[in-house]
């Protein structure tokens, strides 16, 4: 069967300095876990080539394909707001970019590859947990619209990666719209290379931002992605859990799912991060650590403007610009979930009000936001009273149910339901992650099969720390 696959590599055309030339590491016995069929034709791909021998060797690492130029990204990060200036791909390799055939760029990366020049002493592998994890959640992301690098295929690799005890090794194969973050900015503007980070701003215009005329155009447009992005996961009751630079994409997609989860029982101060001790990430600290992040984005660019220091002010100001964007995007994100189209000012009191009771009574988010359309989330409340007091005054707003519907998914990958599927998966078990991938990506129909996924954990089953992905 011929290689489907035509790959381009705009990115390795920068030069040296960008990455490393770093082949991926061969496994010793490969073994498909799931192909994503329609992101496969997504990119033009067949996806039962994919399924051949030539296909889960590619996706394994084991054979390099045709036209493809495999590397290890170079970037810096900030990581719980200290500089760490040299980071990098320390455990992926990027294969190429092919193009879909509506024109569309794609990087398509390895995950859990084998060491490269980034591992800093580790072993540049993954296990099967953050694998199966990465891949459930950003298929529901995408599933419910929100920006995200998505999952192609996973396979075993027949060998034991050591961790806190011998683990199955895993690789993914991940595909984004490129995987340029605000750390890549940052490891050429902390070395003074202009030249470099120019060429860089140049790609990133040209590849993601082809509207933008000038850096600080640019810094606008991942300002007001990144507002948007952000309060969809708000919108979703997402943690992240891990908002360093270097896991902020410069396309505004979500990446990198290590230490993520989205809440059960709603709190404001919700942290899933074993590493998170003092609640920097918390699902109420993502606007603010975007802002902040982005302000390391401003300086970066600075550079690059014909007078640096006066550009300031104008950096400053877009950067600033974010928490209108942000609070715009986050009423009409609620808004919708409430069932009211163009949801105003007028309206956040309301959806203010019904977020402090859930927080009060502990009532699970996302069973709350879906009872509103199926007429069921009085139940989530240890007392009803209050919530029925509330409901007058929504229901007076004449919400639409369709709209609320659209805006609310009926299961979401509970955090218990994924470990429970990653044990399966030690086991040699996949098929609970088959049914947990094919529910989460069907968000919004009611099945009666399926009504298991949706349920809030049961005491005993809540799993209120995640691992980063290693």
């Amino acid at each position: 069967m011929t290689q489907p696959i035509a790959f381009d590599n705009s990115y390795t055309r920068l030069g040296p300095g960008f990455y490393t030339r770093t082949p991926p590491t061969p496994v010793t016995q490969p073994s498909l876990i799931a192909v994503n069929d329609g992101l496969a034709r997504r990119l033009g791909i067949d996806p039962d080539w994919l399924r051949s021998p030539e296909g889960v060797a590619m996706i394994a690492g084991n054979k390099a394909p045709d036209g493809a130029e495999p590397i290890a990204q170079a970037y810096a990060g900030h990581q719980f707001g200290g500089l760490s200036p040299q980071l990098g791909d320390g455990r992926a390799v990027l294969l190429g970019e092919v193009v879909a055939p509506d024109g569309a760029r794609f990087d398509i990366q390895l995950k859990g590859s084998g060491p490269t020049p980034f591992s800093r002493r580790g072993d540049g592998r993954a296990w099967l947990g953050p694998v199966l994890r990465e891949y459930a959640v950003s298929e529901f992301m995408h599933a419910v619209g929100v920006p995200t690098t998505r999952a192609l295929a996973a396979v075993t690799t027949g060998e034991v990666v050591l961790r806190e005890a011998p683990l199955p090794g895993a690789v993914l194969t991940r595909v984004a719209s490129s995987h340029i973050r605000v750390g890549t900015f940052e490891f050429f503007a902390i070395r003074g290379d202009v030249d470099r980070l120019r060429a860089l701003a140049d790609h990133v215009i040209a590849r993601h931002y082809p509207e933008a005329t000038s850096p600080m155009e640019l810094l606008a447009g991942v300002v007001a992605r990144q507002a948007e992005t952000i309060a969809q996961w708000m919108a979703l009751g997402f943690v992240h859990g891990v908002m360093n630079t270097d896991n902020m994409a410069i396309s505004g997609e979500t990446i990198d799912y290590g230490p993520c989860a989205f809440m059960d029982a709603y709190h404001p101060d919700t942290v899933f991060s074993s590493i998170d001790r003092h609640g920097r990430y918390a699902w109420s600290q993502q606007p603010p650590v975007a802002v902040w992040n982005l302000a390391q984005l401003a300086s970066c660019l600075l550079p690059l403007m014909p007078d640096p220091e006066g550009a300031v002010p104008e950096a400053t100001q877009i950067v600033h610009g974010f928490p209108a964007i942000y609070q715009a995007a986050w009423l009409n994100r609620f808004g919708a979930k409430l069932g009211l189209p163009a949801a105003g000012a007028e309206d956040q009191p309301l959806i203010e009000r019904l977020l402090t009771m859930m927080a009060q009574q502990e009532a699970d988010f996302t069973r709350t936001f879906r009872g509103l359309v199926t007429g069921t989330a009085a139940a989530e409340f240890v007392d009803p009273a209050p919530f029925h007091d509330w409901q007058r005054d929504w229901q007076a707003r004449g919400p639409d149910l369709a709209l609320a519907a659209q805006a609310n998914p009926a299961r979401i990958p509970r955090n218990h339901r994924i470990q429970q599927a990653i044990d399966a998966g030690v086991r040699g078990d996949f098929a609970p992650f088959h049914r947990l991938v094919e529910a989460v990506t069907h968000p919004f129909d009611e099945r009666a099969d399926w009504a298991d996924l949706a349920a809030s954990p049961e005491q005993g089953e809540e799993v209120r720390v995640t691992y980063c992905g290693t």
